[in-house]
């Protein structure tokens, strides 16, 4: 008995030391919240202990570099999770410090705080995400995630399109929650286990009903398709990200998805399928069911229906909301291959779209301050009232498009050589001529801006200088790391190494 106690403490303590970044994370959460309601003359003191925490995560999320399994194997702490927890994080960050510049968050005397610190809360939830390798873990971390992402929709509240999205945005979650976990329930039954490597273990016994398998599969697919915006399961995407404040519409099109992708990437390739040998980097998924066809069929509805609904698209946040759509599309590509080199382009993917959407959204914010709306039209012109901010969005705007030399072209790069050398031509062939259907309305915000309205004489637009050097320097690092890539190429491979 003294022993069980004594292994449980030492477990616990191994656990807890894996454990520190989230640890942080929910200290930083927790004094947030108390700072907010002791400060309360001080309306940005929950940003700044937010800010903070997330920087002592950030260095936690280095200095406790271990790898292993974490509270009874339920979480997996390795570079791979780390990547993901990496953009997170990062992309809080830069949340944090644009949110100080929306005019939409701080109108009418609001209070922010309760904003901050969900955006802590968030950040946990996708966290635990990033690491979870057991289906209730990553259920709760889900729904952790979602929570919080509910309330931060609908903010301002004041605002009839942005409470509509939050309740749209509950309702899909709700469905999709309940299918998720319904899908939990029938692969328990089939295999008795919740963790991915013991089902994975149960599948290659070959000894399962293959139709109860795929139609679990396929409905946890859905719960985390859901959160990645792949078709037929993106209907909440264009209403929320129209209604909910452009902070949190750049915060779910990023971070949301960068956590969708982590948990899908280990679900697929964790649990049904397994590595052809030690030495050569390609999973076959089990015999029985084509996940490859599925997920290929997925890709292709994703990128295809999100690019031709861009098109008539007059709202700019609508117009990247598709063009989110159609992103994890192409970035579902280097899943359906299964290989060492599909997922590293995934990553790498990830890590310019970061940059590019999060610029984009970032300067739909700063016109939506000055001009009052986010509709096309108000672009006309803007290329001469505001030369500096236009200029950096074409560069946001070529970036998402995949054109060189832009970090969204070596992204794509990546993915498309992926593909062709897995053999999927078809597959590469029907993401190239999306890419081309997305220069189209890509091309229509740069008309806009520059060529239409050329005739009017309006004022400049003003912005102050902290706004165009972030501007600037998100822009700038599209174009650096278009030039200079190797450096991250070269650290996800080690991630990608991890996982394999």
């Amino acid at each position: 008995m003294i022993d069980i106690g004594a292994n449980f403490v030492s477990e616990l303590y191994k656990s807890l030391g894996m454990f520190i970044p989230e640890t942080v994370l929910v200290v930083t959460f927790v004094v947030a919240i108390i700072m907010d309601l002791i400060f309360r003359k001080y309306k940005n003191i929950a940003a700044f202990t937010v800010l903070a925490g997330f920087f002592v995560t950030g260095y936690t999320l280095f200095a406790c570099n271990s790898s292993g399994y974490a509270f009874s194997q339920t979480i997996a702490i390795n570079p791979f999770s780390q990547f993901f927890k990496f953009i997170i994080l990062l992309t809080s960050i830069i949340i944090v410090i644009i949110s100080f510049l929306s005019k939409e968050l701080y109108a009418e005397n609001r209070k922010v705080g309760e904003y901050y610190s969900m955006i802590a809360g968030m950040t946990f939830g996708m966290f635990l995400i990033c690491s979870s390798t057991n289906l209730i873990l990553i259920y709760l971390a889900l729904e952790t995630m979602s929570l919080s992402s509910y309330v931060l929709a609908g903010y301002t509240k004041e605002v009839k399109r942005s409470s509509e999205a939050s309740l749209k945005y509950v309702i899909f979650g709700a469905i999709s929650s309940g299918i998720m976990i319904y899908g939990i329930s029938i692969i328990f039954g089939l295999t008795g286990s919740f963790d991915l490597l013991a089902i994975n273990a149960k599948i290659a016994t070959g000894n399962l009903s293959i139709a109860p398998l795929l139609v679990s599969g396929i409905m946890i697919l859905a719960g985390i398709g859901y959160k990645i915006s792949a078709a037929p399961f993106h209907f909440w995407t264009p209403d929320v990200y129209e209604g909910a404040p452009i902070t949190i519409t750049a915060y779910l099109s990023v971070a949301s998805k960068a956590a969708g992708f982590a948990v899908l990437i280990r679900f697929v390739l964790l649990a049904f399928a397994t590595p052809i040998s030690q030495t050569q980097p390609v999973w076959q998924v089990f015999a029985g069911i084509d996940w490859k066809l599925v997920l290929a069929i997925l890709s292709v509805l994703t990128m295809t229906l999100g690019n031709l609904s861009a098109i008539w698209q007059t709202n700019i946040k609508r117009l990247l909301a598709y063009s989110s759509i159609a992103h994890a599309g192409y970035m579902l590509m280097g899943l359906v291959i299964m290989t060492s080199a599909g997922v590293l382009a995934i990553l790498v993917y990830f890590f310019m779209y970061m940059l590019m959407n999060l610029g984009a959204f970032y300067i739909v914010m700063l016109i939506a301050n000055k001009t009052g709306s986010e509709e096309m039209d108000d672009y006309i012109g803007i290329g001469y009232r505001a030369p500096i901010l236009a200029g950096c969005m074409v560069v946001f705007l070529l970036s998402l498009t995949g054109i060189p030399p832009t970090a969204g072209f070596i992204g794509k790069l990546y993915l498309f050589m992926a593909v062709i050398d897995a053999r999927w031509i078809w597959l590469a062939v029907i993401g190239v001529l999306n890419s081309v259907v997305s220069l189209f309305y890509y091309v229509k915000v740069m008309r806009n801006m520059f060529i239409r309205g050329t005739d009017k004489t309006e004022e400049p637009l003003q912005f102050s200088r902290v706004s165009i050097v972030i501007a600037l320097i998100l822009a700038g690092a599209n174009i650096y790391f278009g030039l200079w890539f190797e450096p991250i190429v070269r650290w996800v491979n080690e991630c990608v190494k991890s996982l394999f």
